[in-house]
């Protein structure tokens, strides 16, 4: 990321070289973008037996409009691919927390739906996972700080994953 000496002044990408402050920020954002879903994942497979991506698919089934949506669109919410999604669905149904079914609207299209006993599944495993983000990020940050980042990262964001238009 910076380059390994100076860069000379006939150096053609100097410009996109790291300063030695914006290395910092840049190596303390990686680390918390690595660490913080393993820090996350691992107190929910300890408290709940569930992963994170487990729990985040069950979580937007759960604000979903009778508790369904598309697998499309559930893949795109919790950042997974379809055929990825696809076995972590079948894992969760054979558990008893989610099944499969025709979209009623267009057959083309397969949905997950939480059950009861998914829903129960994540109303047990939230009151952990949350007090955990609280220790782990909010309680770290003033509210304007944790305004900020949630801005930050929004921003973010909107370059990695630009709106469609």
């Amino acid at each position: 990321m910076t380059a390994p000496d100076r860069p000379r002044p006939d150096d053609e990408h100097a410009d996109l070289w790291l300063t030695p402050a914006e290395l910092v920020s840049w190596m303390s954002a990686v680390r918390l973008i690595t660490r913080l879903p393993r820090a996350l994942d691992a107190q929910l497979q300890r408290d709940a037996d569930l992963s994170m991506v487990e729990y985040m698919a069950m979580a937007m089934l759960s604000e979903a409009p009778d508790r369904t949506l598309r697998m499309s669109t559930l893949a795109e919410v919790v950042n997974s691919s379809l055929s990825r999604l696809s076995h972590l669905v079948k894992r969760l149904g054979k558990r008893g927390y989610v099944r499969r079914e025709p979209d009623p609207q267009d057959g083309r299209f397969t949905n997950a739906v939480l059950l009861p006993e998914g829903m129960a599944k994540l109303e047990s495993a939230a009151p952990g996972h949350a007090a955990n983000v609280r220790h782990l990020v909010v309680d770290n940050l003033s509210a304007e700080r944790l305004r900020r980042l949630g801005q930050d990262a929004e921003r973010i964001l909107q370059r990695v994953d630009p709106p469609v238009r």
